[in-house]
């Protein structure tokens, strides 16, 4: 159905609407995720738990948004990504705000791990998913300006939890993150459009027609058979058990070497800027030098950040570090659905997606705490941060030995 009057031109192409909601879900769902470490300490408190068993609400609510996109995905792509996108962020906003009036850390579980965990795992890959359908030139930017919403919510919303508990307690600032979640994040979602094509538009708002590779692509089975896909997802899954290892064990790093708490939890924001800076920039110059070659880039230089690590002993080196790795955690981040796109075409982008997620989703529920498991053993980090340095050399070797374009008949579909 063509929406616009014949020869209008719309002021703004719509989609950077669709971006501009994608980057909400982002921020509001992801920043959300991440306040937990603000809540850690007073749900430890209030219900009498130790920290493992408060740390599993988080590590459950991880697993679930990575894993349930190979089920969210598929649907999107036969359904459109709008109503999941809005489901997800009333889910989001109902589990927070039910988290609020938990009795005891069970009720928490099915509060904040299911309401956070399915909530992002419905919004978080049709939004992205969404994002690709509408742009080829500038898909990387695109992709990349999306999912900044990530490194901004994680810089914003953490804090903002902070002033929140302090003015209401942890009970008050669920519930109104839950009422900004749900009100916002799920006005923006309504935002979301599946396809140009719906409003008579093409990619990148081109007035001529011949951008017929959103429209093709591998079905999901072709796509995860082939030999692209399965390079992608071994390469993400040996990654990402080192790449959610800072997210957990950099401020308690910190604190060990002697950084006071205020300093060390502000690491997780320097972070968060240089993901949000990453995700901006590095999505742009991948366009330019190509997204496959950033892919490569961004493992190589995660793997270099993780040596900035393993040297650093004091808060200046250790926020060198973490914005560094942001940078190039937030480029991995914004790249990699741009080069899924890439390979398989529009057609069941978003289901692809799904299915390469799970890969971060075992990493979620695995590196962090054997990373954990191997500090108890021998009191040191050195082990983990140069385990996690040597998951994405290996990665990175994958990804430079991937199948090159010409042998994939998918790639050829999505070339314009």
């Amino acid at each position: 159905m063509n929406l616009r009057m014949p020869g209008a031109k719309p002021r703004v192409f719509y989609g950077w609407w669709v971006v501009a909601a994608a980057f909400a879900i982002m921020f509001l769902g992801f920043g959300s995720a991440y306040t937990f470490s603000a809540f850690l300490d007073q749900l430890q408190r209030d219900f009498g738990a130790s920290r493992g068993s408060v740390s599993l609400v988080f590590s459950l609510a991880g697993f679930l948004y990575l894993g349930l996109g190979v089920v969210s995905g598929p649907l999107a792509d036969r359904f459109g990504s709008r109503p999941f996108a809005v489901i997800g962020m009333v889910l989001l906003g109902v589990g927070l705000a039910l988290a609020s009036v938990a009795r005891n850390l069970i009720e928490v579980y099915a509060a904040y791990s299911l309401g956070v965990g399915l909530g992002l795992g419905c919004a978080y890959v049709p939004a992205i998913g969404a994002v690709q359908r509408w742009f080829v030139r500038r898909r990387g930017f695109a992709s990349g300006l999306a999912v900044a919403g990530i490194g901004l919510g994680t810089l914003v919303m953490p804090p903002l939890a902070s002033l929140l508990i302090d003015a209401l307690g942890w009970r008050g600032a669920y519930l109104v993150l839950g009422a900004v979640a749900l009100l916002f994040g799920g006005g923006m979602a309504l935002l979301i459009e599946n396809d140009p094509r719906g409003r008579g538009l093409n990619p990148d708002g081109d007035e001529q027609a011949g951008q017929t590779a959103q429209a093709g692509g591998a079905s999901v089975r072709d796509a995860i058979r082939s030999g692209r896909f399965i390079s992608l997802y071994a390469a993400c899954l040996i990654c990402s058990f080192g790449v959610f290892v800072p997210f957990v064990h950099l401020v308690p790093f910190a604190r060990d070497h002697g950084i006071a708490a205020s300093m060390a939890a502000l690491l997780l924001g320097v972070i968060g800027i240089g993901s949000t800076a990453g995700r901006f920039f590095l999505g742009t110059i991948a366009d330019r030098m190509g997204r496959e070659r950033s892919l490569l880039m961004m493992f190589v230089g995660m793997a270099a950040s993780f040596s900035i690590w393993a040297f650093s002993a004091n808060a200046w080196s250790l926020a060198v570090f973490a914005f560094v790795y942001g940078v190039f955690y937030g480029g991995w981040v914004a790249v990699l659905p741009a080069v899924v796109m890439d390979y398989f075409g529009g057609r069941n982008v978003s289901g692809i997606i799904g299915v390469l997620y799970t890969s971060a989703a075992i990493g979620t529920l695995i590196g962090p705490s054997a990373a954990g498991f191997a500090f108890d053993l021998s009191h040191s980090y050195e082990l983990p941060i140069i385990a996690s340095a040597a998951t994405n050399v290996v990665a990175a070797v994958i990804v430079a030995l991937m199948p090159r374009a010409a042998s994939q008949p998918a790639t050829r579909l999505c070339r314009v």
